[in-house]
């Protein structure tokens, strides 16, 4: 019966995430936010509502390493994704056709993934307003990016991509859009719930403990929106809203941090939790290096060439989750 639903939880998150999508590409359309701005903020807070609700129900759940390993494992999967629709994709060169804006984003998810490797290294577990410093460190660290990002889409624009007929959203009044973007946010972010529930149940039955699961499964089952929305999106040719949405999911996940050690009560999180996620935030750290160098590098005329850095990102990935589970 758990596994039932963790399943029909993991149903519920795609069907809303197609919508959630697809309602995002309208409303970049339709207003002058453009695909980079409305994936990188809009679309990146909304697909990340599952791991809010996951990781802020495993601190009442007592499981702290769940809250935590959601967040890393989580920024991991995504990496994994943009890299596997990017090889699937290949010809369509999706990070040739990005916006060079995205090349900020990425190198503010590498630089929150290395200040997350000091403070799970470092552990200093002093609180200000019942919150850890190193908390409110990477929520400076995010906020001013935000600003960053925001700032210089206005400055540099990004040029209008082409979307073929068939996917044509005229039709979807901008009005619907919203409405319709924050219905299915919502939805995801109840079954979000419904996910850190019985993963946490799914932990005890299989022995396979709260670190790994939280840094694997339940991190890959939240991450389902993102996977669906950056489908999506590619099939509209939307690059900027694909890119975005990950690199902007990245960032926002970090913010979790910060919701989750409000709720915990008994110090700092990052303080609290197991070593092992030392691997995993060492592990975005040098997958974003990859995405930054895959967004910077000059074009290739060769797929193969091309689709080098994904298949690295790819190799790495897994390496990285067998040293997690040998852990």
């Amino acid at each position: 019966m758990v596994f039932l639903g963790f399943i029909l939880a993991a149903a519920i998150t795609v069907f809303a995430a197609i919508k959630l999508s697809t309602y995002a590409d309208t409303i970049g359309e339709k207003t002058s936010l453009g695909g980079m701005v409305v994936g990188t903020i809009f679309l990146a807070g909304a697909t990340s509502l599952p791991e809010v609700t996951t990781s802020v129900s495993a601190i009442l759940l007592d499981s702290p390493d769940i809250a935590v390993g959601n967040v890393f494992g989580s920024n991991m999967f995504n990496l994994l994704i943009i890299a596997s629709f990017d090889l699937y994709y290949r010809k369509q060169q999706i990070f040739k056709n990005a916006g060079k804006s995205h090349i900020y984003t990425a190198s503010i998810g590498l630089l929150l993934a290395i200040v997350s490797l000091l403070a799970l290294t470092i552990k200093i577990d002093y609180s200000f307003l019942e919150i850890g410093v190193d908390v409110w460190i990477l929520m400076t660290v995010y906020f001013l990016g935000i600003w960053v990002i925001s700032y210089l889409s206005k400055k540099y624009p990004e040029e209008p991509v082409a979307e073929p007929e068939e996917y044509n959203l005229s039709a979807i009044p901008l009005k619907r859009a919203i409405i319709g973007f924050v219905i299915a946010a919502l939805v995801i972010m109840g079954a979000g719930t419904l996910l850190t529930v019985t993963g946490d149940q799914i932990a005890v039955i299989t022995g396979l403990g709260a670190s790994f699961v939280g840094s694997f499964l339940i991190a890959a089952t939240t991450s389902l929106p993102e996977a669906i929305a950056v489908l999506v999106a590619l099939q509209l040719r939307n690059y900027n809203l694909a890119i975005g949405s990950i690199l902007g999911s990245n960032l926002f996940n970090i913010l979790i941090l910060g919701a989750s050690d409000v709720f915990y009560r008994q110090g700092s999180i990052i303080a609290a939790v197991s070593e092992v996620h030392q691997i995993t935030a060492a592990a975005v750290g040098i997958l974003s290096v990859v995405i930054l160098y895959a967004l910077v590098r000059k074009p290739r005329e060769s797929s193969i060439r091309y689709a080098l850095p994904s298949v690295i990102l790819v190799i790495l990935y897994f390496i990285s989750s067998y040293l997690i589970f040998i852990q």
